[in-house]
């Protein structure tokens, strides 16, 4: 496909935008729900092209975790299904009147959400997302424009078919979600470029997907990046309490971006947290510095680079800490700026955490695991923000409007 093909097949999506825009909220949720009926109905079909997907994936020998993020069955379908139908059920933004006054002349100002216009999301693996992204895109009024990439493409072509129809079925036009079918590099490329077409791009994958771009894109984007997540356990910490956290954060789905990717351990609590993580994730292989390494034989020294990965596999890093300065300042200087926990009962100490650690999540005695939209009550998100613009963390709907300023007047002129 090349750069003037994916811009005629983008003009589509912008006029799309435009009648998506204007539908009303009870028929833009509606559509959303149609769309959850047609991915229940087309199960098979969706299942069918899915384990082509995997078969594929599998002779090309990618990893487990890749596997996993690719794989569907019928418990994640409707999960997509029942995200869409959430999505429908809450608040319509578009239109909310955020705020207004009438100025001394007489001016009535107001600030009212409105729809970004046509989305555009590019994304790995994952064909949840091309419901969750879709939906959310629909729900707050925009178009979406969907680039996944060729280890999901027939799952994505299955999935899209079955949102179109839910469009179709309320008078949208179909063309309000879009998937690019081909997924080379050349038209991952154009696509970062379709500039008067693309309103915001949003990107769902690793460190190569957002180094491209930021190489390549013309286009207004949010930084969707790494999730180098920590879990700090302080001095004053339930070590129970931590135990437990540790092992949600890092093994209940080590391939997501909100894992846990590093623990710091007040250096007074190290000796014992590690050795009943010995017990507790015997699956995790630990990359610790020198302190840490010095309480267990199986941690291996880990270098410089260990402590800045996201390694969305059983592998963490582990750093032993005299302080809650020495806490804050190395989550700080690794962090990727998605979502940092610490594990406390000293008020002082947490409310430190919280304020001095800079990341678009903190958490107080509690897994990074819930910084997803479904847990924080947007319904889904469409991605997590990691910049430090209108939206940052998980994103819903509002983070899908922009503010338009409506000023109301009786012939007012500036003198």
């Amino acid at each position: 496909m090349t750069l003037s093909h994916i811009a005629v097949l983008g003009a589509e999506v912008k006029k799309a935008s435009v009648e998506v825009a204007q539908a009303s909220g009870a028929v833009r949720q509606e559509a959303l729900r149609a769309a959850a009926r047609a991915l229940r109905a087309a199960q098979g079909e969706i299942l069918e092209a899915n384990e082509a997907d995997l078969v594929a994936a599998q002779a090309a020998e990618i990893g487990a975790t890749a596997i996993d993020r690719l794989r569907l069955d019928e418990g994640r379908i409707e999960a997509m299904a029942r995200g869409l139908e959430t999505v429908a059920g809450l608040p319509d933004p578009v239109g909310v009147t955020v705020d207004g006054s009438i100025r001394p002349n007489g001016l009535k100002v107001t600030r009212v959400r409105r729809p970004l216009g046509v989305i555009g999301v590019i994304y790995e693996n994952r064909p949840n997302v091309t419901a969750d992204a879709a939906g959310l895109c629909i729900a707050a009024g925009n178009a979406a424009f969907l680039r996944g990439s060729s280890t999901s493409i027939r799952s994505n072509v299955a999935v899209t078919a079955a949102l179109r129809a839910g469009l179709v079925a309320v008078g949208l036009p179909a063309a309000a979600i879009t998937l690019v079918e081909d997924t080379s590099h050349e038209t991952a490329a154009a696509f970062m470029q379709l500039e008067g077409i693309i309103d915001c791009l949003i990107p769902r994958g690793g460190p190569a997907l957002i180094g491209s771009m930021r190489a390549h894109a013309t286009v207004p984007y949010v930084l969707d990046g790494g999730g180098n997540c920590h879990v700090y356990v302080d001095r004053a910490a339930d070590l129970d309490m931590a135990i437990a956290i540790i092992v949600n954060a890092k093994t209940q789905r080590p391939g997501v971006c909100n894992a846990m990717e590093s623990l710091v351990l007040h250096e007074s609590v190290a000796a014992e947290v590690l050795d009943r993580l010995s017990s507790a994730m015997p699956e995790v292989r630990l990359l610790g510095d020198e302190a840490a390494c010095g309480f267990r034989d199986d941690i291996e020294a880990a270098t410089e680079e260990d402590f800045h990965i996201e390694f969305l596999d059983l592998v963490a890093t582990v750093r032993v800490v005299a302080d809650l300065d020495e806490a804050i300042d190395h989550v700080n200087r690794h962090s990727s700026g998605h979502s940092e926990a610490i594990v406390t009962d000293d008020v002082v100490a947490a409310e430190r955490f919280l304020n001095e650690v800079d990341a678009a999540a903190v958490l107080l005695n509690a897994s990074t695991r819930f910084v997803d939209g479904s847990e924080l009550g947007l319904g889904a998100e469409v991605g997590i923000s990691t910049q430090k613009i209108h939206a940052r963390g998980p994103m819903g709907l509002e983070a899908l409007t922009s503010i338009r300023w409506v000023i109301r007047g009786e012939g007012q002129t500036r003198t």
